[in-house]
């Protein structure tokens, strides 16, 4: 069974900003500054397709500028599984670059950079391995996900490696966010550690 979105099923809402094209890359800025929705040209024919997933010349022209050091990579069985909202501190904050592999899934990033006139706002997305797009997000926003159907695969790139000190969480459920997860049946489900991280008012002051 599918994890469903809300009747008025959400699409990626993005402002009338500039398009910005590199080589085979399409970038589309939000109407929060930094992250981008980022689509890639596919070449198909009679087997298939091919595609450029990261070429690190076009993604700078797009206005990607972070260098990654580390591949992810994370199998989600059943619908409705939750995975955030994480983020790591400075000095070991990451950026990452999103994509699914396989099925799809509800993407959703929070500002919590204290100083950003879009603090405490959301973006949400809906990636899936049919459409093939990317979303960029920089440092200073926490991240999550939640799958929408059976074995949903996500990859994604991050600018640091794992920093377990600097590592951290944002409650997936904060009434003050109201974030727009869907409706599933019996709640999300989160990994002991996902059930207990703070709200955005008693988060540190790091960005």
């Amino acid at each position: 069974m599918q994890a469903k979105l809300a009747d008025h099923e959400l699409r990626v809402v993005l402002p009338p900003g500039e398009i910005r094209k590199s080589g085979n890359v399409t970038a589309q800025p939000f109407s929060i500054q930094g992250p981008l929705l980022i689509t890639v040209r596919r070449f198909g024919d009679h087997r298939g397709y091919f595609m450029e997933t990261y070429s690190r010349p076009d993604f700078e022209a797009v206005g990607v500028p972070d260098s990654f050091v580390q591949d992810n990579q994370s199998l989600s069985a059943t619908p409705g599984t939750l995975r955030g909202m994480h983020f790591q501190l400075p000095p070991r904050a990451q950026g990452k670059l999103v994509r699914v592999l396989q099925g799809t899934i509800l993407d959703i990033v929070v500002d919590i950079r204290r100083a950003s006139p879009s603090f405490g706002q959301h973006i949400a997305c809906q990636l899936s391995s049919d459409s093939g797009e990317q979303f960029y997000v920089p440092a200073g926003f926490a991240h999550g996900f939640v799958t929408l159907e059976p074995d949903t695969i996500v990859a994604y790139k991050v600018t640091d490696t794992y920093a377990p000190e600097c590592d951290r969480g944002l409650a997936w459920d904060d009434p003050d966010l109201a974030l727009p997860w869907p409706d599933l049946p019996g709640g999300p489900v989160l990994s002991d550690k996902d059930r207990r991280h703070p709200r955005l008012r008693d988060l540190p002051d790091a960005f």
